[in-house]
This record gives C-alpha cells, sequence and structure tokens, in this order.
C-alpha cells in the first residue's frame, strides 16, 4: 500500500511539474537560446509570453472561476473552448512573428505548436488523448532537431516515458492515450519541421 501511494505520489509530481502549459514556455526559450543565443532567447521569450502565458492565464482564471475543474483540464468537455482560444492566440503569434521577421527557428516553434494543438484537439473531441505526452514528444522532437539527435531522443524517451507513466499511474490516461499522445506530437513536430527547416 505505501509503495502505490508512493507511486503516485511521484507520478503526481511528474504531471505537475511537466504539465504541458510548463513545457510551452520552457520550450521556446530553449530553442532560441540554442539556435541563437541572448537574441534567440529574447525571441524565445515573446513566444513563451504569448504561446504559453496567455493560456496560461486562461487556466487558472478557468480553474477560479470554476469553467474548468482543474489546471490539466481533465473533463474532456471542458477542453475545446479553451483549444478554440489558444488556437487564435498561438495562430496570432504565428502571424505576428512572421509580419516583424522573427527567427525561422521560433516561426517553427510556434508551427509545432499549432500543429500540435490541431491533431490533438481533433482527437480530443472524441477520444481523450494525453496533451502531456504530445506536447513531451513535440518537444523532444523540436530539441532534436537543433542539438545532436542521438543524446537527446535517449534522453528524450526516458522524459517522455516517465510522463506516460505518470499519465498512466494517476489513472488519467489509458496507456492508449499516452501512446497516441507520443505519436500525434512525435509525427506534428517532425512534419512541421521537415518542412519548414
Amino acid at each position: 500500500m505505501a509503495s502505490k501511494t508512493g507511486s503516485r505520489s511521484v507520478a503526481r509530481g511528474v504531471t505537475e511539474v511537466f504539465a504541458p502549459a510548463h513545457l510551452v514556455l520552457g520550450l521556446p526559450l530553449a530553442v532560441g537560446a540554442i539556435a541563437g543565443g541572448w537574441e534567440g532567447l529574447g525571441w524565445g521569450a515573446v513566444v513563451s509570453a504569448l504561446c504559453g502565458g496567455i493560456p496560461f492565464g486562461v487556466i487558472v482564471a478557468g480553474v477560479r472561476s470554476g469553467r474548468f475543474g482543474d489546471r490539466h483540464i481533465s473533463d474532456r468537455a471542458q477542453r475545446p473552448w479553451f483549444i478554440g482560444v489558444t488556437v487564435v492566440v498561438v495562430s496570432g503569434t504565428l502571424v505576428l512573428l512572421t509580419i516583424v521577421g522573427a527567427p525561422l527557428v521560433s516561426i517553427a516553434c510556434v508551427a509545432v505548436m499549432l500543429a500540435t494543438l490541431a491533431v490533438t484537439g481533433s482527437i480530443t473531441l472524441r477520444w481523450k488523448i494525453s496533451f502531456h505526452t504530445a506536447v513531451a514528444a513535440g518537444s523532444v522532437v523540436v530539441v532534436a532537431w537543433l542539438l545532436p539527435p542521438v543524446p537527446v531522443y535517449v534522453v528524450g524517451t526516458a522524459f517522455v516515458g516517465a510522463i506516460a507513466w505518470s499519465r498512466v499511474t494517476l489513472g488519467d490516461h489509458t496507456a492508449a492515450q499516452a501512446a497516441a499522445g507520443v505519436a500525434a506530437g512525435g509525427a506534428a513536430a517532425t512534419l512541421v519541421l521537415a518542412a519548414l527547416l
């Protein structure tokens, strides 16, 4: 019993620390810094604030108002409105970055977010695919595009695996839903990056 409780505590910690909102806040900063140093970090901060900060604020406000049951929007019926708002924000950011001539890598990072939203958002209307694993897998693919891929994928496999384990252990997703998230996020990121970079 203690072992099961301990496992659930670890799983809860992994789920909270590596929530999609946190990854969306951090990924653009990492991408910008890796690809463009301090200037890239500045562009990453813009992307992080718009694509991560605004949706995160919507989630916090939604939980406080009762629109969402929790920060992970576990109730699938509550997801479409949030996905719609996020698509508008991310699409607007993509247009803005293109107009102002942002670095292509920052534009590609936002395009990956939009593609991942399009795939997972469509699926979640009928089936509760894991956004946690989709965002994590897409993040690994983006970083592997910029850094030596073999070590990134070795570490990334463990990272995504831990997140998938946490979601299944907590009963928030089945193994199939977690695996589908990995496939959707990884495929969306790969296709977008192949087209843009």
